[in-house]
């Protein structure tokens, strides 16, 4: 499953929820501690979205958007837990 991220480096503490719509949809918003220096934010985005859908950091692959606020990850486990899940972090 593909899932649209927005990061707000920088943040004061890290938190996973709420809705970005952009131009190319609805993406989840993902507020990160870590500076967006040599990919840290990246790194704790990775993290932090992995631990908000209860898989393994290693379920989570970076498909684009490497040095962009928008990312766009790829999820590997169950659809529908995933999805309903990302679904409540939408709202």
């Amino acid at each position: 499953m593909r899932i649209l991220v927005r990061v707000k480096p920088g943040a004061s503490r890290t938190q996973v929820g709420g809705r970005y719509n952009g131009p190319s949809g609805a993406a989840l918003v993902v507020a990160v501690a870590a500076r967006a220096v040599e990919g840290q934010a990246t790194k704790a985005v990775l993290v932090a979205v992995a631990d908000a859908l209860g898989v393994r950091r290693s379920a989570i692959t970076l498909v684009h958007g490497t040095t962009s606020r928008d990312k766009l990850l790829e999820v590997v486990g169950d659809e529908a837990e995933i999805g309903s899940k990302l679904k409540q972090l939408l709202a």
